[in-house]
């Protein structure tokens, strides 16, 4: 399955780019203000591929600061908080590793997220959100093509096409 995504500035255009596209039987999506939006559409969230990503690390991140912040404590022999015994400051010391566990899954999972979760997703839903339209072919390369030849007759500000090489 083949994807064409093109950029049109107003609703006239998309429209246009629609209707002219209908006649010659090619089936397509108008994304925008008072049709379909990006999340209805399928677009991926970059914030909440972040969100997932962060919570996916903090399964292991903060056991295993715990777990490291524990035996650090333990090995080094501190008493870092004397109000809480010999086992509470081991304690307290794996809480803390708990804790840097937990700040590094936000970072480094919510960054990875952000970088790499969005894809050309993002880019779209600033348009979107910039009051741009944009139309959706889906089907063959040759379907493609031809949505191509069309689509470029109303000067399109982008227009990108993507093969889904998914495995079936």
């Amino acid at each position: 399955m083949n994807y064409l995504v093109a950029v049109l500035p107003d609703r006239i255009q998309a429209e246009a780019a629609y209707l002219a596209l209908e006649k010659e039987g090619i089936n397509s999506t108008i994304l925008g203000r008072g049709y379909k939006t990006a999340d209805e559409f399928g677009l991926i969230d970059p914030n909440l591929q972040a969100r997932k990503q962060a919570q996916l690390m903090s399964y292991w991140l903060v056991p295993f600061g715990f777990f490291a912040g524990f035996t650090f404590s333990y090995i080094t022999g501190l008493n870092t908080f004397a109000w809480a015994g010999e086992i509470g400051n081991h304690v307290v010391g794996g809480l803390l590793g708990a804790g840097s566990g937990a700040m590094g899954s936000v970072f480094v999972g919510g960054g990875v997220g952000l970088v790499v979760g969005g894809g050309d997703a993002l880019p779209y839903r600033n348009r979107l959100n910039a009051g741009k339209y944009l139309i959706v072919v889906q089907g063959s390369e040759t379907l493609s093509r031809q949505a191509t030849r069309i689509l470029r007759q109303f000067e399109p500000e982008n227009m990108q096409g993507y093969a889904d090489t998914t495995p079936v």
